[in-house]
């Protein structure tokens, strides 16, 4: 377990890290691949489908351990039971990370629908890693507008993460991230 973050350093992480954006209908949904919170990934995307929140969508992600099925064919088919029409979900396999997600969707992306058609993204995944879905987008689709909105599959509410083991180590991970990772190019940064 790491050590417990200081008042100023879970201040920061509160509001640089732990955020979304409104939203409002955008042209196209984003969702990145897991294994934790699948279901609250599926409620999510349906719920912002229902609302009238994006006319397109891609799934993004590979191989799950111990499922014959990648987070890809697991969540596009709880987004099809949920009503989504199944020929508006694009579909990723590959991916088993952020970057992965963004860089292998992109021309599958392009081929269905054209980058240059889509002027609003709504980036859909886990809290904990929240800032760095629209960051990875950035760095490698900079054109859109870029929305967030996050899932939490932990026990904890958000503003209690800290509190959480679990949790606090996920988010901690996450948020040391960001810097090494601009460094190395992966992120860009993203208002």
């Amino acid at each position: 377990m790491n050590a417990l973050p200081s008042q100023q350093e879970i201040a920061r992480v509160n509001a640089e890290h732990l955020i979304t954006t409104p939203l409002r209908p955008a042209d196209f949904l984003f969702v990145f691949g897991t294994r934790r919170g699948v279901s609250e990934t599926v409620d999510a995307a349906v719920d912002l489908w229902r609302r009238g929140l994006f006319r397109h969508a891609v799934v993004s992600g590979g191989p799950t351990p111990g499922d014959d099925r990648t987070e890809c064919a697991v969540i596009k088919q709880g987004l099809m039971a949920g009503g989504v029409p199944a020929d508006l979900v694009l579909e990723e396999h590959r991916a088993t990370n952020t970057g992965a997600n963004v860089i292998f969707s992109l021309p599958i992306i392009d081929t269905a629908l054209g980058r240059a058609t889509i002027g609003s993204v709504i980036c859909l995944g886990k809290v904990c890693t929240a800032r760095r879905y629209p960051m990875t987008l950035q760095r490698h689709w900079p054109e859109p507008e870029k929305m967030l909105a996050v899932i939490n599959p932990y026990g904890a509410p958000v503003e209690s993460w800290h509190t959480d083991p679990e949790f606090r180590d996920r988010v901690m991970a996450e948020w040391r991230k960001i810097g090494p990772y601009k460094a190395q190019g992966f992120i860009a940064d993203w208002p």
